[in-house]
């Protein structure tokens, strides 16, 4: 797939994510990143915005899982499939 993700953003590495994606759905799987993984990502700004401006203090991650990722399946990346 090198020749597709050539010029596709970050190196080429949109392209397989966004592949990943694509894929996972058209094949009824859970996605390789999923939203879990996305908001977590996304919390990371807001929470380090909070830390600076109360003099680089550690902030309380939030779990969106509600708990649940004690025991979900890690699908974090992409594996050989894509």
């Amino acid at each position: 797939h090198s020749g597709d993700a050539e010029g596709a953003g970050h190196g080429g590495m949109d392209w397989f994510v966004i592949n990943g994606f694509i894929e996972a759905c058209k094949r009824g799987e859970q996605t390789p990143i999923d939203v879990y993984d996305s908001v977590t990502w996304s919390a990371i700004i807001e929470l380090s915005e909070q830390s600076i401006a109360k003099g680089n203090m550690p902030m309380e991650f939030p779990d969106f899982t509600g708990g649940q990722w004690v025991w979900r399946k890690n699908t974090f990346a992409l594996d050989d499939t894509y």
